[in-house]
C-alpha cells in the first residue's frame, strides 16, 4: 500500500506543474481583466460602461466549461488555428474569473469615503491623480479578501482544463492512474484533493501576507489571524 502511495504522489505531482502555470497565468490575467473592466464599470463614458456591464454578466452568465469548448473546439473554426489547451484554458480562466473580480474592483473604488475624494479635490488633484494616489491605495486593500476566494476558485477550475486533455493534476490522475489503478481510486483522488488544499493554502498565506503589508501601508492595524484556515474557499 505504502508503495503504491508513493507511486500514486509521483505520477500526480509530475501535473503539479502544469497546474500552478496555469492557475498563475489565470491569476495574473484576472488582474488585469478585473481592474480594466471594473474601472470601466465605473466610468462617466454610457458606452464604455456598457461594454463592461456585457463582458461582466456574459462571462459570469454562461458555462465556464462550455466557454473552454467554444474557446478550444469551435473558435479555431472562426481564426483558422488552434489554441494550444493550456492556453485555452488560460484564456477562459482569466475571462471568466475577470469577471467576477470586476464587481470586486468596481465595489472596492466605490467603498472608499466620499470624504477622501473631496480632500483630494481640495488639494487640485486631476481624476488620474486622485485614483492613483487616494482611491487605489485603499481600494486595493479591500479587495486582497475577497480576490483571495476567488483565486482559490481559479485554482480548482483548473480541474476543468483535463476535458481538453491538459496534463495536469486532474488530466494526469485520469489518464494514468485510474485505468491502471482503479480498484484504489479512493486513494488516489483523496491525494488529488489534498494537494488541491495544499496549493489553496499557499494563495491564502499570499493573499494574507499581501493584506498585512497593505494595511501597514495605509496606517491600519493589520488584521488578527494566527493561523491559516481554508474559511475563504468557496
Amino acid at each position: 500500500m505504502s508503495g503504491d502511495l508513493g507511486l500514486f504522489l509521483r505520477v500526480i505531482l509530475q501535473g503539479l506543474p502544469v497546474t500552478v502555470g496555469a492557475t498563475v497565468g489565470g491569476i495574473a490575467l484576472t488582474i488585469v481583466l478585473s481592474f480594466v473592466a471594473g474601472l470601466a464599470l465605473l466610468s462617466a463614458s454610457r458606452a464604455v460602461r456598457v461594454v463592461a456591464r456585457i463582458y461582466v454578466e456574459g462571462l459570469r452568465g454562461t458555462s465556464e466549461v462550455v466557454q473552454l469548448f467554444w474557446v478550444f473546439f469551435a473558435l479555431p473554426l472562426l481564426v483558422g488555428f488552434q489554441i494550444v489547451p493550456i492556453w485555452a484554458g488560460i484564456l477562459v480562466l482569466g475571462l471568466n474569473h475577470g469577471a467576477y473580480g470586476a464587481e470586486i474592483v468596481r465595489g472596492a473604488v466605490q467603498s472608499v469615503p466620499r470624504a477622501q475624494i473631496e480632500g483630494a479635490m481640495a488639494l487640485s488633484l486631476t481624476p488620474a491623480q486622485r485614483m492613483r494616489r487616494v482611491v487605489l491605495p485603499q481600494a486595493v486593500v479591500e479587495m486582497l479578501p475577497p480576490f483571495n476566494t476567488l483565486f482559490i476558485q481559479l485554482l480548482k477550475s483548473t480541474a476543468l482544463l483535463s476535458f481538453v486533455s491538459v496534463l495536469d493534476i486532474t488530466g494526469i490522475t485520469q489518464q494514468r492512474l485510474i485505468p491502471n489503478f482503479g480498484s484504489q481510486d479512493l486513494v488516489i483522488w483523496l491525494v488529488v484533493l489534498v494537494i488541491y488544499l495544499l496549493l489553496s493554502l499557499v494563495i491564502t498565506g499570499v493573499m494574507r501576507a499581501l493584506e498585512r503589508v497593505g494595511a501597514r501601508r495605509l496606517g491600519r492595524r493589520p488584521p488578527k489571524r494566527t493561523r491559516l484556515s481554508t474559511a475563504g474557499v468557496a
